[in-house]
């Protein structure tokens, strides 16, 4: 076949010709890359060759050298640089340059593509000095098909987003702005060379910044858009105002001028065009004006916080309010009845402006809205009626609280009412105000209004599919908002609870209906079963049977599917239906054990049913880490019939979510087994190191700019951070009997560890590289704990250096997450206590250690949970810089005095056995420093915590140690204990403790306090003993009724120190 009509195949409409041609395509470029390079680049500056041959050219050269994936660019572009001769490229580069001056303007608009590709590569190398030069002479000069085509190049280089590339444009700002400048202005007679001009200055804002500093470059600039929003041609109008747009969000604090001379006026009278883009473009330019507005207020509040340099802040919306809100509000009644529900129109355009002004101005906007729906909300057209309810709900983010309830409790009967209006539509944007109201005004509906209001919403769930989502959204946010306390006995939503689920449950059942709103009814099911309050638990059990016996029926009905819709169909039920058995699970933690059994086998047979590439699979998998998670040690007898399940999916690489799925599952069935998970860890080891070889030729890492095709980089991206907190957890689980993989893991991590921040050339792998440093902290932490556990912290002496090296290049680089400090504070602290102070001193008297602990303890955006522990971290550091030693400050003393009283008479104490000795120093220290009182109550909550692994006696001491306290030195020491954290931690040690003689000790403390009234003396203690009060009405011990919050807080605290006293609640 010859090659003109090989490449015509390449864009045959049949698939089977196309992947043919391709397939072809793709094996000459194999065997011979130079002559394929020659042939395609001679076809497309062919002006004999057909459009569709030279257009099939230009795409398989451009596609030769770029790609979306970074990873699979950076190779392709390494065929260029590497295995091309300097005589073959400069013949490619001037074909291409060839046919941009094609008759055939399409050939010539693939060619600017293929030459922005080259670009890419070679502008960043200096390598090919005469492009730019070139492409503006071609537009000052050329013809207006080289005009068009040369701009178009322009616009394609520009818009490439590679750093390099982009650092090299900046060299070439004043040749790129003399070319589109020469092609946008209103003396242009071609409107198609006008538009791209217009385009590609869009493209080319970001490198022109020099320019724009340059008033008089500046204002010719603005003057030449400004007159192109009101040339004759709808495209160049559009492309104007999309590049106003672009101008007000790079260079709004050079706007005042332009703002009172021309864009108030030009854009007001663009949002008015009866062309609905160029409308919708000039509507979205006030959009840039409010989002700019709302991010420097924000900016210049931390400035102010800072003592540092503040945004110059125009007020451009505030100013503009009284003109653009009516025309805004107009545009808002300009509904096309018979657009998709997702179709952006003008209408969308106007609420999403009007929203963000509201964000922007605050109060300003309640004015002039409520005017507008006062007087439209009973207007016989259906259009004013649905504007008006729009716009209700456009403004409840921004003005103040006290403003929003106001008017909210005054409007919602009437918002309510009109969820009967006879109009779909209206009852639609009805439902969605409900939603919005819901979410951000809660404290505005009353008890009165609660009933209603549900009524309404699941009447308009039932409705019409149209509905749909705008209905689950509201009551969704109803259920969370209304949801109460963690673990309280009602909440407002419970009178509504059992009719609300009857409702869902009818709406669901209709098999027949329409998939849309059978499966927003799921997604509120579940919203509604996550915040059921104690009251409503017996319904969520109910529901459960309700569920199963749906789920065990759908099984069978596999068997009959016969087309792909009806397996697609199929797909939903089962998905929703599974994700449903996760939230009830959730729900009832560990009172789902009496349905266990038949809960897996229905999830079981699902498995069982499905195919390899079927995405229920991803739920049932997560609803069965869900069932193991509420287990416990018990889910053990499943591990047999699950496990072929579990293996397949970890070993399924080309499945990679579900792979994903089945590494996450591995962490929750190892935390849930504890030592009980070692018979399969060889199993599970094995296919977690084989899936980390995934686009690699080892177990090595650090090539990761050798990893070939999206696939391969998603894998890498989602599996390697995933895989090494893997196996944290694991080590954790099995304790001392991960000795046999660590020399193997420390191996991976070492080599994981050698990938710098500079080996990152984007932002994704940046992301990469921080999520990889996180799964080293996770897996290191979770290694330490298990080997100091099991009194095998010499193993690890070997792997400090390491470990130091990498908290080096952590401290040294500016990319770092909140959650890799977190683990980087767990992994100083856990280190430090795995050894005896001063043996790990020339590693923690280094600088790192100092500047780590300070930029995570200084750092005022960060969780109470990582402060915590970088406060923990620091005191087990100090055990072997020799900071802590006599004459320490009172809080040092505190924190070492606390930890040997509560170690006395242990089997590893070092005191002694006499507590006593210590307590005079630890009673000294609190009453004369409020930091030392709250770092006492602090360990002593660390120390008694149920999620601790403090043995018995330590806990006991404790807890004796909290009475003596709540005495002396009394208020300032009960200050810290009426802590929401002490009093949780309080709590559910009295419901979980392993011990019966802690949970015995601790709740005669607390009837002791509560038989003296203690906080009629001390109101410190009041938190405590109302949270005692309402305990005793829960049957104990041996419950554990957590809700699915707690248990949720219980998994996310698996980090680094959690298993110890390290902060990590």
């Amino acid at each position: 076949m010859d090659v003109n009509q090989l490449l015509k195949n390449t864009i045959s409409p049949d698939n089977d010709t196309r992947a043919n041609a391709e397939q072809q395509l793709s094996s000459a470029a194999e065997q011979d890359f130079s002559g394929y390079l020659r042939t395609l680049a001679q076809e497309l500056a062919n002006d004999q060759a057909e459009q569709d041959v030279r257009m099939a050219a230009g795409l398989a050269l451009k596609n030769s050298f770029s790609a979306r994936d970074n990873v699979r660019r950076t190779e392709v572009q390494a065929r260029w640089k590497q295995q091309l001769d300097q005589e073959l490229k400069e013949h490619v580069k001037q074909q291409a340059l060839k046919a941009l001056t094609a008759n055939d303007v399409r050939a010539g608009m693939q060619a600017a593509q293929f030459v922005a590709s080259i670009a890419a590569i070679e502008l960043p190398r200096n390598e090919w000095p005469n492009l730019m030069p070139g492409l503006v002479h071609n537009v000052t000069e050329g013809s207006d098909n080289q005009k068009q085509t040369s701009l178009a190049a322009i616009g394609y280089i520009c818009d490439i987003k590679e750093p390099e590339l982009q650092a090299s444009l900046g060299h070439y700002s004043n040749t790129i702005l003399t070319a589109v400048v020469q092609g946008a202005r209103k003396e242009e007679p071609n409107n198609d060379v006008r538009e791209r001009a217009m385009s590609a200055l869009v493209e080319s804002l970001e490198f022109v910044r020099t320019n724009f500093e340059n008033e008089g470059e500046r204002n010719f600039i603005m003057q030449v858009v400004c007159e192109a929003t009101q040339a004759d041609d709808e495209r160049v109008m559009q492309a104007a105002y999309g590049c106003l747009n672009k101008i007000m969000g790079l260079y709004y604090d050079k706007m005042y001028f332009y703002m009172e001379k021309a864009l108030f006026g030009l854009t007001i009278q663009g949002m008015k065009h009866e062309e609905e883009d160029v409308a919708k473009l000039a509507i979205e330019f006030w959009c840039s004006v409010c989002e700019e507005e709302i991010a420097i207020e924000d900016d210049n509040a931390t400035a102010e916080a800072e003592g540092a340099p503040q945004r110059n802040y125009y007020n451009f919306a505030k100013i503009a309010t009284q003109e653009v809100i009516p025309v805004l509000l107009d545009l808002l009644t300009k509904q096309d009845e018979d657009a998709a529900e997702d179709e952006y129109n003008v209408h969308m355009a106007a609420y999403q402006c009007l929203s963000l002004w509201s964000q922007a101005v605050g109060n300003t906007i309640v004015p002039p809205v409520l005017q507008f729906v006062e007087s439209n909300l009973r207007n016989e057209d259906w259009h004013f009626r649905d504007a008006a309810v729009s716009a209700f709900g456009a403004i409840m983010e921004g003005p103040d609280e006290g403003t929003l309830e106001t008017i909210v409790t005054q409007g919602l009967p009437a918002l309510i009412n009109m969820m009967a209006d006879p109009v779909v539509q209206v009852r639609d944007s009805s439902a969605f105000t409900l939603g919005r109201v819901s979410e951000c005004v809660p404290s505005a509906i009353g008890p009165s209004s609660l009933e209603p209001l549900v009524s309404s919403l699941f009447a308009g769930l039932a409705s019409n599919p149209r509905m749909a989502s705008s209905c689950c959204w509201a009551l969704m946010n109803l259920a969370e908002r209304f949801a109460g306390e963690q673990g309280c006995q009602e909440n407002p939503m419970t009178p509504h609870f059992d009719n609300s689920i009857t409702a869902l449950v009818q709406t669901t059942e209709r098999m027949d209906g329409d998939n849309t709103v059978r499966t927003a009814a799921y997604e509120v099911l579940n919203t509604f079963v996550a915040n059921a309050s104690m009251a409503s638990v017996h319904t969520v059990a109910n529901l459960s049977e309700v569920i199963l016996k749906r789920l065990e029926e759908s099984t069978p009905l596999r068997q009959q599917v016969v087309s792909v819709e009806d397996r697609l169909k199929l797909d939903e039920i089962q998905t929703s239906l599974s994700s449903v058995v996760m939230a009830i699970i959730q729900r009832l933690d560990t009172e789902i054990k009496p349905q266990a059994d038949r809960i897996m086998q229905a999830l079981l047979q699902v498995l069982d049913s499905l195919n390899n590439k079927s995405s229920v699979a991803d739920t049932v998998f997560a609803a069965i880490g869900a069932l193991a998670t509420a287990m416990e040690d018990d889910f053990q007898k499943y591990m047999s019939s699950f496990s072929p399940y579990l293996f397949n999916a970890l070993n399924n690489q080309d499945e990679p979510a579900l792979c994903a799925m089945a590494i996450g599952l591995v962490s929750d069935i190892t935390r849930s087994l504890g030592p009980l998970a070692q018979p399969y860890c060889n199993d599970f080891m094995n296919s977690l190191l084989e899936n980390l070889k995934v686009g690699y030729d080892s177990l090595l890492l650090v090539p990761l700019l050798r990893l070939t095709g999206a696939q391969s980089t998603q894998l890498a991206n989602q599996f390697k951070p995933a895989i090494l907190q893997c196996f944290g957890d694991i080590a954790q689980s099995i304790g001392g009997a991960f000795e046999t993989y660590l020399s193997v893991v420390a191996q991976v991590l070492d080599q994981a560890a050698s990938i710098r921040m500079d080996h990152a050339n984007t932002f994704e792998i940046m992301d990469y590289v921080v999520s990889l440093r996180e799964g080293i902290m996770d897996a290191w932490a979770g290694a330490i704990i298990a080997m100091k556990g099991d009194n095998k912290s010499e193993l690890l002496r070997p792997y400090v250096g390491s470990i130091f090296n990498l908290l080096r290049m952590i401290d040294t680089d500016n990319e770092k997450s909140e959650a890799l400090l977190r683990s980087t504070m767990g992994v100083i602290g856990d280190l430090a206590d795995a050894f005896p102070p001063g043996e790990l001193s020339e590693f923690y008297q280094q600088d790192t250690i100092t500047s780590l602990i300070k930029d995570t303890k200084s750092n005022r955006d960060f969780s109470s949970r990582t402060l915590d522990v970088a406060r923990w971290a620091r005191e087990q550091a100090k055990r072997h810089t020799g900071v802590a030693q006599d004459g320490d400050s009172p809080e040092a003393t505190v924190t070492r005095g606390v930890k040997l009283f509560c170690e006395s008479g242990g089997p590893s104490a070092t005191s002694g056995g006499d507590e006593v000795t210590h307590l005079p120093s630890i009673v000294e220290a609190a009453e004369s420093s409020p930091k030392a009182a709250e770092n006492a109550a602090y360990a002593i909550r660390k120390t008694i915590s149920q999620k601790s692994a403090n043995p018995p006696n330590q806990q006991y001491n404790a807890i004796m140690l909290l009475r003596i306290l709540v005495d002396n030195p009394g208020a300032t020491f009960t200050t810290h204990v009426a802590s929401e954290k002490f009093v949780e931690t309080v709590r559910m040690t009295c419901r979980l403790s392993p011990d019966p003689s802690v949970q015995q000790l601790l709740r005669e403390t607390l009837q002791t306090f509560a038989r003296e009234k203690r906080e009629e003396r001390d109101a410190n203690l009041k938190p405590l003993m109302e949270m005692w009060s309402k305990e005793q009405n829960i049957p104990m011990p041996g419950t554990k009724e957590q809700s699915r919050s707690y248990h949720n807080n219980v998994r996310n605290a698996n980090m680094p120190g959690s298993q110890q006293a390290s902060g990590s609640s």
